[in-house]
């Protein structure tokens, strides 16, 4: 089934970003002072009293969820996107740029947000940044419809909370099929490794 998009400008999508972004940066900030705090009762009840306030004020007008944004019939702007998206505050974000020839990478900051083990990245959190560099990789840069039929994750040891870089490429096609692998690393070395199959959707192949 297609997504549903809203067909912006480039000169609207660039005001859309620019007007959002700073939002969800300020709110993951609010997330890490959340979890780390150990502020008392008076501070943390005025806290609470503002952020409801606030979180009223923005939900006065909201769009449905479920609609993105695609530029120009470009590639979308996913500002909601759990991994990539800026208007996405439990977003790292992860940052995709592409090499060319289905090869991708990024480096980012998993903070204390993504934690599962004590100063260590959630399992769920390596899969899900790792299922989305591996679509990036297959999909050509969210250029065509390739969505995850499989994906299999091997944690080769435990991924440090802090700055990391993932790697994703194709590693070949067979009919409406992708095949991709990826990576994520610490300054060690790989800590996470994925593989997975990606498949062009029928509504695709039947629009071509």
């Amino acid at each position: 089934m297609d997504a549903i998009f809203e067909v912006l400008s480039a000169a609207e999508a660039q005001r859309v970003t620019a007007l959002y972004t700073p939002l969800a940066d300020a709110v993951r900030e609010l997330i890490d002072a959340t979890i780390r705090t150990e502020a008392g009762e008076d501070v943390v009840a005025d806290a609470r009293s503002a952020i409801e306030a606030v979180t009223e004020s923005l939900r006065q007008k909201t769009r449905p969820v479920g609609v993105s944004y695609r530029v120009d019939g470009a590639r979308p702007l996913t500002l909601g996107n759990a991994a990539i998206g800026l208007g996405n505050p439990i977003a790292p974000p992860v940052i995709v740029h592409h090499d060319g020839g289905g090869r991708c990478w990024s480096e980012f900051i998993l903070g204390a947000a993504y934690e599962g083990p004590p100063k260590l990245v959630h399992g769920g959190v390596s899969a899900l940044v790792l299922d989305h560099m591996l679509g990036e990789a297959a999909s050509e840069g969210l250029s065509k419809p390739r969505f995850t039929g499989t994906i299999t994750v091997k944690y080769l040891r435990g991924t440090p909370l802090g700055r990391l870089r993932s790697e994703a490429w194709i590693e070949g096609k067979e009919g409406v099929k992708v095949f991709a692998r990826g990576t994520i690393s610490d300054d060690s070395g790989v800590t996470v490794e994925a593989d997975g199959v990606f498949i062009e959707p029928s509504w695709a192949r039947e629009s071509q």
